[in-house]
This record gives C-alpha cells, structure tokens and sequence, in this order.
C-alpha cells in the first residue's frame, strides 16, 4: 500500500463506515434484488422496495458514487459485482453474510476497540465464548458465517488431496460449511465438528438440509480446551488460530498433532497477514476487529504459523493463497513414522 498523502485519503478511510451502511442498507431494504430484474426509474424501485422515494433517492446517490450501482439518465441497475455478489438468486451470493454477521454483530463491536486496546478488555462485548452461548447471537453469526464459508470451502477441498482419508476433523468448525464441502468432494471421507454447543445446533440443520447428516457429524466442546478425538487422518482449522489468544495457539497445533495418525494432514487457513506485517488492508483488519472479542489473540503471519507447525513436529508445510488479499492456507503432514 502506498503511504497517504491527503487529507482526502484520510477522509475516504475516516468516512468508510458510511458506505458500508449503504450497502448493508441496501440489502436490508431489497434495492440488489429488485435491480437484479434489469434497469429501474427511482419511482418503481421505490414501489419495489416500499422505501419512501427522497430517502431512496439519497440511498441510490451514495450506491452510485460507491461504484455499487450505475446510473444511466433515470435509470438506475446493479454494477457487475453487485448483480454477481448481493442478489440471493446468484450462485456466489453473500449478502446474508455482510447484511447479518458484519452488519449487525461485527460493525457495533468494533466501537469497543479502544477499551480492548487501553483496559485488554471490552467494556461491553463478550468474549468469544460467551457470545456464542447466546442461542440468539449464536444463530445469527453462525447461519450468516454459513453462507460465507461454502465458497471457500469448496475451493479448498479442491486444493487439499484427501483421497483414501476415512475422517477429517474440523476443530472449531461452526456450522459445518467446509466439512460439508470436503464431504462432497471426497464420497469415502467422514468428517466431524468441534463446536461450541448452541454453534453445533444451528450446523445440523444445515447438515440435513445438504443432505449430509450420515457424513458429517459434531462434538460439543471448546477448542482449546477438549481432547481431540484419536485416530485423524486430517484436521482442519479454519478461521480458528486467529480467533484465540495467541498463547494458546501452540497447544492447539501440539493437540492435532497427537490426534492425527501417522501420515495425517494439517490444514490450517486463516486471515494472514504477510511476514512483514505491511497488509494486506483486508487481512489486516479482520485481526483487528478480532482483537475485540479476543483482546489477547495477534493478526497471524504464515511465517508464524509454519515456525508453530515445525515446532509441533510436522514436516515442512505448503503454503496457498485461498482469498487473495484475505487468507492464507497451510498444510502440513504428520511423519509417517
């Protein structure tokens, strides 16, 4: 990234929440999917959306000048991305994703960064834990993640080779979105979730609805805290090292280790920054809003992560891109003996 120079750069980074409101205003209230039916005048999209016709009016002009939706004379569509990303009928579709977790659980917490930075605890947020006992708050972060995480699952799966594997675990897996998709992938492969209790409850509806409840299974527990079941010929830890205080994270790769069969794979996949902490942007500021609910955790590096992963006993890791700018994978194989 280059260095800012402006006082407008500041400005569009000081003013970033607003378009972020715009775009999770915009799902809330219909504006993508009505759009995504072809061109509108702002009168039928007011009709479309019940949304009186000067505040959508607003709304529309924010949207344009974000580059979310264009304008041509009176008319108004979705940009590309918008008609591809933020219209539910579309295949890649994650607005549920952004207009719930982000919008109505991340995007309030973040005004809790300060005490965590001064005090290393949020005045009023929760830990991670007793956020996720809320059967309430529970639910809506995991069925929002839910709709997050089927992509990158499935892009995953692709890239990790789990022919002849009979179990996977996945330790902090929520609602089974990536187990779900390496049980596509791979007809012979079980898998199972360690979840916290109410988390695995919102996954088996998910599971069933997949149609996966024979092959993917879950396990009430806490992370850092329960055993892992024996016997693994893989363990997957997704978006779960940089969620936990970093002091735990070497536990957590010994436990795998002992867990896996010899020959057994590791994959982790996190938001990473890169080794020289210089970005990239979004990388960087998912391990800052994490900081919040876990004011002891630390923005991973890949180069951290394979230090911890040799330190554990693994041999050599690979190391993927998954989300370009965002994720990083690793995968490691435990000796064969």
């Amino acid at each position: 990234m280059e260095s800012i120079r402006t006082a407008e750069e500041i400005s569009t980074i000081a003013f970033g929440f607003m378009a972020s409101k715009a775009l999770f205003s915009a799902l809330h209230v219909g504006v993508f999917d009505a759009l995504a039916k072809g061109p509108m005048g702002v009168d039928a999209l007011a009709k479309a959306t019940g949304i009186q016709k000067r505040r959508l009016t607003t709304l529309l002009t924010a949207l344009v000048a974000s580059g979310l939706v264009e304008k041509d004379g009176s008319s108004y569509s979705n940009a590309p991305g918008a008609q591809d990303y933020l219209v539910q009928d579309a295949k890649a579709y994650f607005g549920d994703y952004l207009r719930y977790q982000i919008d109505r659980q991340m995007f309030p917490m973040m005004t809790e960064l300060v005490p965590v930075l001064e005090k290393g605890e949020a005045a009023e947020a929760p830990d991670y834990e007793a956020w996720m006992a809320d059967p309430n708050e529970a639910r809506l972060f995991s069925e929002s993640q839910h709709s997050g995480s089927l992509g990158p699952g499935a892009v995953l799966a692709k890239m990790v080779e789990l022919e002849g594997a009979k179990s996977l675990l996945d330790v902090g897996g929520g609602t089974g979105a990536f187990a779900i998709m390496f049980a596509k992938r791979y007809p012979g492969l079980a898998t199972w979730v360690l979840d916290f209790a109410n988390v695995c409850e919102v996954g088996k509806t998910f599971v069933e609805k997949a149609g996966m409840s024979d092959r993917v299974g879950f396990i009430p527990g806490n992370a850092i805290e329960s055993e892992f079941p024996p016997g693994q010929d893989a363990i997957l830890m997704s978006y779960l090292l940089g969620g936990v205080p970093a002091d735990t994270i070497p536990g957590l790769v010994d436990k795998a280790y002992a867990s896996l069969k010899p020959g057994g794979m590791l994959i982790v996949h996190d938001f990473m920054v890169e080794d020289d902490r210089s970005g990239p942007p979004l990388a960087a500021l998912w391990a800052l809003q994490h900081m919040v609910y876990t004011p002891e955790g630390m923005s991973l590096t890949a180069g951290g992560v394979r230090q911890q992963i040799l330190k554990s006993g693994f041999e050599e890791p690979r190391i993927e891109v998954l989300i370009a700018g965002m994720t990083k994978v690793l995968i490691a194989k435990k000796p064969a003996a």
